[in-house]
């Protein structure tokens, strides 16, 4: 009986008395950790320093040798040119300039085997050369090897003056002339320019041999 009138006595809270909840009362805003930048003159110095870490240009002793690697090929290939400078007499005006030194190098006994050899294992197994210079080298040693391979074809299968077999063997050694030209044009300019040259169907094989 007591709790009862106990319970009467006491005043019921009205909904004004009633506290409301405030869900965000216990936000701090100091709470929270700051993000800190850095500042903009710290990027730039970084983004400044990266910029110059990869521009390195390439010294003119690398693109000199890489640029001589690729006449080694092109002397070889200019054999299989000579269907073309006898249809075409006007594109050996374009090797004229070339008649001393290529008379020079076939003065030499045995001249292409030292270039060869010479080439690759004075530069492209010299570990004192650049990786660009190997590279390059390389790329000139593997298409001085492959300009064999038509010859020992042409020698092997034997396919005269005349007929088709003559008219596949003419058609070939153009190709391969063309191709040559077109690698040592592209070799050369590129590294004159300091710039790496990817031959077609060499880059791969040169690669895996640096």
């Amino acid at each position: 009986m007591v709790s009862i009138s106990l319970l009467r006595l006491s005043p019921i809270p009205t909904p004004k008395t009633l506290s409301k909840p405030r869900p965000f009362s216990s936000f701090n805003p100091s709470s929270i950790p700051s993000l800190k930048f850095l500042p903009k003159t710290r990027l730039s110095r970084k983004s400044s320093i990266v910029t110059r870490m990869s521009y390195n240009p390439t010294p003119a002793t690398d693109r000199l040798v890489s640029a001589v690697s690729y006449t080694l090929p092109f002397f070889n290939s200019l054999q299989y040119g000579r269907f073309l400078f006898t249809k075409y007499p006007s594109l050996a005006l374009l090797v004229d300039p070339l008649i001393p030194l290529l008379s020079l190098y076939r003065s030499i006994p045995y001249a292409s085997f030292v270039a060869f050899f010479a080439l690759y294992l004075g530069v492209v197994r010299n570990p004192r050369f650049s990786q660009y210079v190997r590279f390059n080298a390389m790329q000139a040693v593997t298409l001085d090897v492959l300009l064999v391979v038509p010859l020992l074809l042409t020698r092997i299968f034997n396919p005269g003056r005349a007929g088709l077999g003559f008219k596949l063997m003419v058609w070939g050694h153009n190709a391969v002339f063309l191709f040559s030209c077109f690698c040592f044009v592209y070799g050369l300019v590129s590294s004159v320019l300091g710039k790496t040259p990817y031959l077609p169907f060499i880059a791969e094989a040169a690669g895996r041999q640096v």
